[in-house]
């Protein structure tokens, strides 16, 4: 596709790929329309002339909307909105669509259930999806699904220019679908087309029937898991009951159950074995008392207390002289021990000293033996002890032994 560009000083050759035709140019190009394209510039060197490879082509206007919607995210990006992502319900009650019940978007959602499970409960609030007072409509269809109870809600409409999803951006669809209770779906447009609506819904679907088969269970899966878990359950019922016949097969082979009068039979014999027993063990009983009580006499008559007290007074007699003899000799012994330990003793006493005329002096304060007379001082008292008696003196004077009277 090849067009001009023109101003009032210069003209533009640009041109737009085959390829990119569609995705470049959402709108029917027209002269004298002011428009805003983003490309490439190429330069043809044979003639030095410019031309512009186009990529999008906007008209004019549209770039200041986009930078209201880019300050927009950047704003609701700060408030967390764009983080929350509910997980969807797995077998939702009822689905809520908000689109036009004329587009075809609608039409490929209803298609969609009908291949995976027909008359799939889904309520519709129809409403406007472009233009004028849209947004508006949209977030009321919002808020009008979140208060009918059901427990998805899926927005949806198909492809179009930048333009004709401009409602998808505005702040009032992205608030309604932040305040829904229910998790929200988005298909809006194209996998190529991201609106706000995508990044605040807990769930974006590239495009309509995608959103369908998100939210829209298979019933053929669920039809499947049924049949499998019956034949499950089947096979376990079936292995239940074959067991408890065998068992009942094997009971009934029993002897206990085949002949029941077995049991009173064994029961009557035995009570018959018990019964003899008794009889023999009453007729022998008085027999084996007697034997016992003569085994008992005899054992008292030898533990008589007379019989004992016989045998240990001939036992104390036996034992009272050697007792004597023993004790005798015992107290002799100690007493020539202690003899001579009371002359040993009297030996060294220092009062056997004092009998022969000699006496003891002692400090009269402390008691303490006085040996030297440097160990006393004129006006000292000391206390002088004789054989018979004490004294008590004061020194006036001290002498230091003489030559050869040390040691007397």
């Amino acid at each position: 596709l090849y067009f001009g560009l023109k101003d009032q000083d210069a003209f533009l050759d640009c041109k737009i790929w085959r390829s990119r035709v569609a995705s470049a140019l959402r709108f029917e190009l027209a002269e004298g329309l002011r428009v805003v394209c983003h490309g490439v510039l190429d330069v043809y060197k044979p003639r030095g002339s410019y031309s512009l490879i186009v990529d999008r082509v906007e008209q004019r206007g549209i770039g200041e909307l986009l930078a209201r919607l880019e300050e927009l995210k950047q704003d609701l990006a700060q408030r967390g909105w764009f983080e929350r992502k509910r997980p969807l319900p797995e077998l939702p009650a009822c689905i809520g669509v908000v689109t036009s019940r004329d587009t075809a978007a609608f039409q490929d959602f209803l298609r969609t259930r009908s291949l995976r499970w027909p008359l799939y409960p889904v309520r519709l609030v129809h409403t406007l999806v472009q233009g004028a007072g849209a947004a508006t409509e949209i977030a009321a269809s919002i808020r009008r699904l979140d208060a009918s109870g059901v427990s998805v809600i899926v927005v949806i409409r198909g492809g179009g220019s930048l333009e004709d999803l401009w409602c998808f951006n505005e702040l009032a669809v992205a608030e309604a679908i932040h305040a829904c209770s229910v998790p929200v779906v988005s298909g809006v447009g194209h996998e190529t087309d991201v609106t706000l609506t995508d990044l605040v819904a807990d769930h974006r679907a590239h495009t309509p029937t995608d959103a369908a088969q998100t939210v829209i269970p298979e019933r053929r899966a669920y039809v499947d898991r049924l049949e499998r878990a019956f034949g499950y359950l089947s096979s376990a019922m079936e292995r239940a009951i074959q067991a408890r016949t065998d068992r009942l097969d094997r009971l009934e082979r029993t002897r206990t159950l085949q002949q029941a009068g077995w049991l009173l039979d064994e029961r009557l014999r035995a009570l018959e074995g018990l019964r003899k027993r008794l009889v023999l063990a009453g007729a022998r009983g008085p027999e084996r008392l007697e034997r016992r009580l003569a085994r008992a006499a005899t054992g008292l008559g030898r533990q008589s207390p007379a019989l004992r007290l016989g045998r240990l007074e001939t036992q104390l007699a036996a034992l009272a002289p050697r007792l004597h003899s023993s004790f005798a000799g015992a107290l002799d012994g100690r007493a020539k021990r202690l003899d001579l330990a009371h002359r040993a003793l009297s030996a060294t006493s220092p009062f056997a000293v004092l009998r022969r005329g000699y006496s003891i002096t002692r400090r009269a304060a402390d008691k303490t033996p006085v040996r030297r007379a440097a160990d006393l001082a004129p006006g000292d008292a000391i206390e002088t002890l004789l054989d018979a008696g004490s004294l008590i003196s004061e020194v006036t004077e001290t002498r230091e032994s003489r030559e050869g009277e040390e040691g007397r």
